[in-house]
């Protein structure tokens, strides 16, 4: 039994949204340039580019890893439309900016997180093809939630220009989860767990006495959510409702990694000052 009440018999819990299919699709990190993802995540990693956007204050490129899950790097963009990035960048660096949820029905969605005491934000319906809300951080322990409807989406264009030519035989990494730090461990299952669906897939105890549950949905998509009650992950959040600790890779190559220092057998670790304001723990199992 964990502190939250999350026993072994009780992993497939979740997923009984009303809302229709929710899948976790990906991780958003705010940069300052739309080349700032590339040198570390397509190159040395080894993600295979999958998209490109331009709105009003932002322009987006999207990277998928080995097993499917997307990571998404938002650098401002028609910053005369909307400067709402450029004021994060200001306010916080380069960092974790949101979490995106795709679902089968927004209204659903917006009926669920009404019934859970939660007013979204940001509610925008003025593309068919991708209506959208957002979850404020103070009601999503201290990460911004983005719900996503789509239409029929059509193939993803071509590389542009410049990308980086990966050959085809090069290592590619896994994008295994985000771990999210919160404060009240309890409150966070029951947000992704209770109110969009996540089903406990493992639930645990870290060495330093902090609990940990990860949740998973439809697709690759996996979200460990770490306890901040005890030694140095407590004294990280420094009164944050919640921070996304870590992003955790597979990797047969780490050693290639720039800024990667082997932590233990197996594990090794980039600090955030070294890689976009966000840690990253890579594991490999290469002999």
């Amino acid at each position: 039994m964990t502190a939250v009440g999350v026993t072994v018999a009780e992993h497939d819990r979740g997923g009984s949204t009303t809302f229709g299919g929710v899948t976790f699709d990906h991780v958003a990190l705010a940069v300052h340039h739309l080349t700032d993802p590339w040198p570390l995540f397509a190159d040395a990693l080894g993600g295979r580019y999958l998209d490109r956007g331009i709105s009003a204050g932002f322009g987006c490129t999207q990277l998928r890893f080995a097993q499917g899950f997307v990571l998404e790097g938002l650098h401002p963009e028609r910053t005369d439309e909307d400067d709402f990035l450029v004021r994060f960048l200001e306010r916080s660096g380069p960092g974790p900016h949101h979490l995106t949820f795709k679902v089968g029905d927004l209204d659903a969605a917006l009926a669920g997180l009404a019934a859970a005491g939660i007013e979204p934000v940001g509610v925008n319906r003025t593309d068919p093809a991708w209506e959208e809300a957002f979850v404020h951080p103070r009601d999503a322990h201290g990460i911004v939630v983005q719900l996503a409807r789509t239409g029929t989406e059509p193939p993803p264009p071509a590389e542009p220009e410049g990308f980086p030519d990966l050959p085809f035989d090069h290592p590619v990494a896994s994008l295994g989860r985000v771990v999210h730090a919160v404060a009240d461990l309890p409150g966070a299952v029951a947000l992704f767990r209770d109110v969009l669906g996540g089903r406990v897939v493992a639930s645990g105890a870290a060495v330093d006495g902090n609990h940990w549950v990860e949740l998973g949905w439809q697709g690759p998509g996996r979200l460990r959510l770490l306890e901040g009650a005890h030694a140095a992950i407590a004294e990280w959040l420094d009164g944050r409702a919640g921070r996304v600790r870590h992003l955790y890779f597979n990797f047969d190559e780490p050693a290639h990694v720039p800024g990667a220092v082997r932590e233990a057998p197996g594990r090794w670790v980039v600090e955030d000052d070294d890689v976009l304001g966000v840690r990253l723990v890579i594991a490999s199992n290469a002999r």
